[in-house]
């Protein structure tokens, strides 16, 4: 079993996500492509200590890129949306 901060790899910081946890109370991350929802319900309440209500997790299949004749693919990805409980939040960045 993978530890916690295995399965949590970052935080998904675009303008579209950030008005989402602004409105909703969702917050976005990236999470380990082997994982499910439960693991990824834990995960996120014992390093932030919330409590989370709903996880919806997506696949993201990369998009393949050309350089010249050479063609590759990026990577890909999963998704988890986390919706938090009334009351609780996030601070990816207490520091600033």
């Amino acid at each position: 079993m993978k530890s916690a901060y295995e399965i949590i790899k970052r935080p998904m910081l675009t303008e579209k996500y950030t008005k989402q946890q602004e409105k909703y109370n969702k917050v976005t991350i990236e999470v380990d492509k082997q994982v499910n929802k439960i693991e990824v319900k834990r995960a996120v309440e014992s390093i932030f200590n919330v409590k989370v209500e709903k996880v919806a997790v997506m696949n993201i299949v990369g998009k393949m890129k050309r350089l010249g004749v050479h063609r590759g693919r990026r990577p890909n990805r999963k998704r988890a949306i986390i919706s938090l409980a009334k009351g609780e939040s996030i601070d990816f960045f207490e520091g600033v």
